[in-house]
């Protein structure tokens, strides 16, 4: 097992891509878009193909690229990966993630990475917190995939021209490791890894709240929220729900705090946050499922005239992630140190709200 860790690359090279970063999702999701909906095939519609079917209900989009987004499995039949030429029954699921329509392809902008790891065929990303992955509904630019264009002169396409090397997701505010494929071939093997669920994810969270538990799984449907659009939900009676396994393990304890580390199992949207929310242990400022978008020094501390916000965004970080090399088969383990902002808090947390 060969380990690697974040390391800062602003020190002159000729093998250097990246500047010194300025600053230190969630669950990666595998894959390319985001929910859109669920289509049922209705009589009169079976038997036809899987990506002339969507170019139908998607005019906007070529088949072309209907069969693109296809291939990198962000659309499922019935809960699986499916082919263009996939032929289609009365009452099959399909679920739909597609892209938005990008005006064009993300711009290079000079924008610090972290980089972890790098070689010909991959590159393994520290990501900060506060950065989108990819563009689209209205985060056009400061992209980490702006950044990749700018560092790098080769990145896989299988995702579309918005998405170039983008393998699985993290949030906007959720920090850490991140993998990118510079080739085509590379990004379809290391996506089948995140398929089969042969990659193994470790998050680290600071919750609100009490865990019942020292350990334990949770093994919970997730779908869409039936009134948020923007957000999930445990659904247990709702048949386009897809299973979900998260174990989680308190490290630490605190009065009305706890830091924990997740290995998820599965990776469906916001699986981490949705699965600790449903044990009254929200993640720390997360204002989707948490209820707060902050917490300040002096809610820590019980002073409330001290408003020093400690934190303003979810204290949920991708903290380490091991798969095997695409090209190679030799297992790799990626490593994020916990960000600054983070453990600020923990140490507020210690001095100020140990049991």
């Amino acid at each position: 097992m060969t380990k690697y860790s974040s390391f800062d690359t602003s020190m002159p090279s000729s093998e250097n891509h990246a500047l010194p970063p300025t600053e230190d999702s969630d669950e990666d999701e595998p894959l390319t878009g985001i929910p859109v909906a669920e289509i049922i095939v209705a009589e009169g519609q079976a038997n036809c193909r899987l990506d002339w079917f969507l170019a139908q209900q998607y005019s906007t989009y070529s088949r072309t690229h209907l069969r693109k987004v296809i291939n990198a499995a962000a659309i499922k039949v019935n809960g699986l990966r499916a082919k263009a030429a996939h032929r289609l029954h009365v009452g099959d699921r399909i679920l739909v993630e597609l892209p938005e329509l990008p005006r064009e392809g993300p711009q290079p902008e000079n924008i610090p990475l972290t980089i972890i790891y790098e070689d010909e065929s991959m590159v393994v990303i520290d990501k900060p917190p506060g950065m989108v992955v990819h563009p689209g509904r209205g985060n056009w630019s400061g992209t980490l995939t702006s950044a990749l264009q700018f560092h790098f002169d080769q990145l896989s396409q299988v995702g579309g021209s918005a998405r170039p090397g983008i393998i699985h997701r993290l949030d906007r505010d959720t920090s850490g490791v991140i993998v990118v494929a510079r080739h085509d071939r590379v990004h379809q093997r290391l996506a089948d890894q995140f398929e089969n669920r042969t990659v193994e994810k470790e998050y680290f969270a600071i919750v609100a709240g009490r865990p019942n538990l020292d350990r334990d799984s949770i093994d919970q449907p997730i779908g869409f929220h039936p009134h948020h659009r923007e957000k999930m939900a445990i659904r247990r009676d709702d048949p386009a729900s897809r299973p979900a396994q998260s174990f989680y393990e308190v490290i630490e304890r605190f009065d009305g705090f706890a830091t924990m580390r997740i290995l998820p199992k599965t990776g469906r949207t916001h699986q981490i946050r949705v699965h600790l929310a449903s044990i009254d242990c929200p993640v720390l400022c997360d204002r989707q499922y948490g209820g707060r978008a902050r917490i300040t020094r002096g809610e820590i501390r019980r002073q409330p005239a001290d408003e020093l916000v400690m934190l303003e965004r979810q204290a949920l970080h991708a903290r380490r992630l091991k798969l095997l090399h695409p090209e190679t088969g030799q297992p790799l383990e990626f490593e994020s140190p916990i960000p600054a902002d983070l453990s600020n808090v923990i140490a507020e947390l210690r001095t100020h709200r140990r049991l």
